[in-house]
């Protein structure tokens, strides 16, 4: 008779409570077994020693006997180090689905054609760089080319400050001939108010 050391569901409506039980495998899940040898309640801290009761010794005896754990509890008697902790695996709906793995091909294409460019790039990086010597005399010689051209951004800004001037003292001008008319109106308005 091949027997299997499982959970069996017990307690309320949203309530889990579990009995660890040896049983037949042809039995239903919460139906007749052989013997209850521990608890497990889901509800209490992982960190709490009442959440998993087991009880090692009839453990121990029943694994002699050719019992297998389900995975749930292989996983409590892992913890408990009875026996060593079960390695987990890879369910097939945790793989990634078919777009996923099209990505994963076209990222790894991709990441093959990155690795071969920079190869084939190497050899004609290298000539410019000796060829580099040769132009960095000429390269000495730019700043001082630049300094004329900047004292001559410099003679034109003085010539652009005046022109800004200009304009600026024209409405300086028009402003109070503008004013004198106007509080000749306002008066004359104040005067038509008055009567």
């Amino acid at each position: 008779m091949p027997v299997k050391i499982r959970l069996s569901r017990a307690g309320t409506k949203k309530r889990p409570f579990y009995r660890v039980v040896v049983a037949d495998v042809r039995k239903p899940r919460d139906g007749r077994f052989i013997e209850r040898v521990g608890t497990y309640d889901p509800l209490l801290p992982k960190d709490d020693p009442d959440r998993v009761k087991l009880k090692l010794d009839r453990i121990k005896y029943w694994l002699g006997e050719g019992a297998q754990p389900t995975d749930r509890v292989s996983k409590f008697l892992g913890q408990a180090e009875v026996i060593a902790m079960p390695q987990r695996n890879n369910p097939q709906k945790a793989k990634p689905k078919a777009k996923a793995q099209e990505r994963l091909a076209a990222e790894k294409e991709a990441a093959a054609a990155r690795a071969a460019a920079p190869v084939e790039a190497a050899p004609v990086e290298a000539a410019p760089v000796e060829e580099a010597p040769v132009e960095e005399a000429p390269a000495e010689e730019a700043p001082v080319e630049a300094a004329p051209a900047e004292e001559a951004v410099t003679e034109e800004a003085p010539a652009e400050a005046l022109a800004e001037e200009a304009p600026a003292e024209a409405p300086v001008e028009e402003t109070p001939a503008e004013e004198a008319p106007a509080d000749a109106s306002s008066e004359g308005e104040a005067d038509a108010t008055d009567k």
